[in-house]
């Protein structure tokens, strides 16, 4: 059992929690996720570490809800118990010197992002970083991406908030204005893909995390997989962090649009029995 200590709100979508797992955070490097459960019978969910302190012995997660599973997370509170809290899982991002490094965060992507942009800053590289999201509503952890960034660039696709247009227009003004010589990208397979793209035309080395359909975290289902420089790879042990440039980006949306239906038809059947658990209101 790992308990929720904390549960912020950060946007009307998007969930903070800092959970009580001590041996998890005493283990946990930037780029790795922890898989959770909620009861015998509940989804597996995989979700990319934002924070670990291991002196305090927590972790922190940030998720959207889109789903079923989510939405019930969304709902748990302060004091709740998560059955299992399984981690750290992956492998870390490469923690050295690298120079410049502009790391961009789409979405809910702007939290595993954070913990790879201090920590490169921490290690003494120059730090830019771009994060976006469709609207205004949907941007969070502004000041605590600036406090590890030497600049921060805002974007929103609507333009209701920073600069109106996509983190890929930021980035390419920055490659070309400037020397830089990491990329690292978290957020939509979309996001990731046009990212390496714009880096691949200027030869510069990309790092993106994967977020595929998983089931174990482990290797064992093969849910995880994905074609990255020809070869076969699954996302739970060989990644989630991969060379940007190698990775089948248009595979991986494919096989994320499997479960779709049934990801809908198990949201809905979940809200129905929902309302049916409501207590019944008396009108007087």
């Amino acid at each position: 059992m790992a308990q929720i200590l904390v549960k912020e709100v950060l946007t009307p979508q998007i969930k903070l929690m800092v959970v009580e797992a001590p041996r998890v955070a005493k283990k946990a490097k930037p780029g790795q996720f922890v898989v959770i459960r909620f009861h015998e019978q509940g989804e597996r969910i995989p979700l990319t570490i934002a924070d670990y302190d291991p002196d305090a012995g927590t972790v922190t997660i940030i998720f959207q809800e889109v789903g079923k599973s989510t939405l019930h997370l969304g709902e748990m509170e302060e004091g709740d118990e998560i059955l299992d809290f399984v981690g750290p899982l992956g492998r870390e991002i490469e923690e050295r010197q690298f120079g410049h490094v502009v790391c961009v965060g789409g979405g809910v992507g702007i939290a595993p992002i954070y913990p790879k942009a201090r920590a490169l800053s921490m290690l003494g590289n120059r730090v830019t970083s771009i994060i976006g999201a469709r609207t205004a509503d949907l941007i969070f952890w502004e000041r605590e991406m600036r406090s590890v960034s030497d600049e921060l660039h805002v974007t929103t696709d609507d333009g209701t908030y920073g600069e109106k247009g996509f983190v890929t227009q930021v980035l390419e003004r920055v490659v070309k204005e400037e020397q830089v010589d990491l990329v690292v990208a978290v957020g939509p397979l979309i996001m990731m893909k046009m990212v390496s793209l714009l880096t691949k035309k200027f030869s510069i080395p990309t790092l993106v995390s994967l977020n595929p359909i998983m089931v174990d975290g482990t290797g064992m289902c093969g849910c995880c997989r994905g074609t990255v420089n020809k070869e076969c790879k699954f996302t739970c042990v060989d990644g989630p962090v991969f060379d940007g440039h190698q990775v089948d980006y248009d595979e991986l949306m494919a096989r994320q649009r499997t479960y779709l239906d049934e990801e809908q038809r198990a949201m809905e059947i979940w809200r129905m029995k929902k309302v049916e658990e409501e207590p019944t209101r008396v009108t007087r």
